[in-house]
């Protein structure tokens, strides 16, 4: 059995690979749409569209980062940015038809890559690892 400190560093190793893997694999299947790409679209998809700024502080990037791709999207025709209902002065971001279909495709092929890579799990190990996932990112959305 490894210490407590050599099971930390394993898996932070792996969730480096994991994620080095993740932004290979989305280059590969939408060479248009990055990782970051994909993931400002999921959370325009989720949150219903919303503001630069809320995107910016939400993934803690600068406002410039988040400017940057979110041209690259509204270029692509995937983000459109419309007046807010209730202040005509702040622009919402959201998704166009094309951003959501782009984005289920996306999401389509991401799970399809996965359900090929567990192939051979068990199911009590695809639950186990579900679990585990969502215990980790719950802590880590609380800040602990």
């Amino acid at each position: 059995m490894l210490s407590r400190d050599q099971s930390v560093i394993t898996i932070q190793r792996e969730l480096t690979a994991f994620a080095r893997r993740a932004r290979a694999a989305a280059a590969r299947m939408h060479p248009e749409l990055s990782l970051v790409s994909f993931t400002l679209l999921s959370h325009l998809e989720d949150q219903q569209g919303c503001r630069a700024t809320d995107l910016a502080a939400y993934y803690m990037l600068d406002k410039s980062t988040i400017s940057r791709q979110i041209a690259g999207l509204e270029k692509l025709g995937f983000v459109e940015r419309i007046s807010d209902p209730d202040d005509h002065r702040i622009q919402v971001l959201q998704l166009t038809p094309a951003g959501t279909a782009k984005l289920a495709e996306a999401a389509e092929l991401r799970r399809q890559a996965f359900h090929e890579r567990l192939a051979d799990w068990e199911p009590q190990d695809l639950d186990r690892f579900a679990e585990y996932l969502l215990r980790y990112n719950r802590l880590a959305e609380s800040g602990s």
